[in-house]
């Protein structure tokens, strides 16, 4: 399908909770998952492919890794999921002591250093915190968050952006070589809850907002520059992809919204469109 400025439907497949879109330079594709109906998905931008697989539990994102393979953040744990067979395996597990918890949102640093969130699943209790997996070794930076998103690094890895979804918020942090300090507010999503980070290499943060009708710019200092319009309200990530870095793919969600699904019947839908300036590298998890 020919992607152009304004946003076009790529699959209409009505996902509960559509998050975490992420290129794969390898496979020429576009992961994506529904958390709520524990599904991993894949869309080739050659061909339209679209296929599908089932998650152990629901699942919040899925990264490639050097190998090929994708790591999972499934509820429990991180996963290794092989494509070629369709098989998720157990890598270790996150947060016996917080059952209650599930695994969110992540991100790839350029070393290959994951990063991700979790969350209470009933959106509840702050019980939420952010890690690191590196080395094998998973360790703890930020805690009591009710819903984690992100996070994100600025093109010269000196910030990390991480937001807490329920309050609007955007933080940032000062980061070294894995380490973060220095926690400060960034920005607020007045129009929209903050959902899904992404960078470009001018450094603008694209932020999906949940109930917002699209996607929200801000400048490297807090300003916001901007909004993607989408015409769907629940808009929860945006990831830069294609051969320039310069196709955004959308994921949505009817979650929180099923009463709106007759007059927004592609609620739930992965979407596209051409911007100007490029996103970062993908870069893939470092086993």
């Amino acid at each position: 399908m020919q992607i152009g400025t304004e946003p076009v439907l790529l699959w209409d497949l009505q996902a509960e909770l559509g998050e975490g879109p992420v290129w794969d330079d390898r496979r020429r594709c576009v992961w994506f998952v529904d958390i709520k109906g524990r599904r991993l998905h894949r869309y080739g931008v050659d061909d339209g492919a679209r296929d599908s697989w089932d998650a152990p539990e629901q699942i919040g994102f899925a990264l490639p890794a050097e190998d090929g393979s994708l790591i999972c953040g499934v509820r429990g744990g991180l996963y290794r999921f092989d494509p070629e067979t369709g098989d998720f395996a157990l890598i270790i597990r996150v947060e016996e002591d917080r059952p209650q918890n599930r695994i969110n949102d992540g991100f790839v640093a350029p070393d290959g250093t994951l990063w991700f969130g979790t969350m209470d699943d009933s959106e509840e209790t702050v019980s939420g915190a952010l890690y690191r997996w590196r080395d094998g070794e998973l360790t703890r930076h930020d805690d009591d968050h009710r819903v984690t998103n992100g996070p994100a690094l600025s093109p010269d890895g000196r910030t990390l952006y991480h937001h807490d979804t329920t309050e609007k918020c955007i933080y940032a942090f000062d980061h070294d070589d894995g380490e973060l300090s220095n926690k400060r507010l960034f920005a607020v999503t007045e129009d929209g809850y903050a959902d899904g980070p992404s960078m470009d290499e001018a450094g603008v943060l694209h932020v999906g907002l949940f109930n917002g009708w699209g996607v929200a710019r801000f400048a490297p200092d807090g300003t916001r520059i901007g909004k993607i319009e989408l015409p769907v309200q629940t808009v929860t990530k945006a990831a830069f992809g294609g051969d320039d870095l310069k196709s955004l793919f959308c994921t949505t969600a009817w979650l929180g919204n099923a009463d709106k699904r007759a007059e927004q019947p592609t609620l739930g839908g992965l979407y596209a469109l051409r911007v100007e300036t490029p996103g970062l590298p993908q870069a893939r998890v470092k086993l």
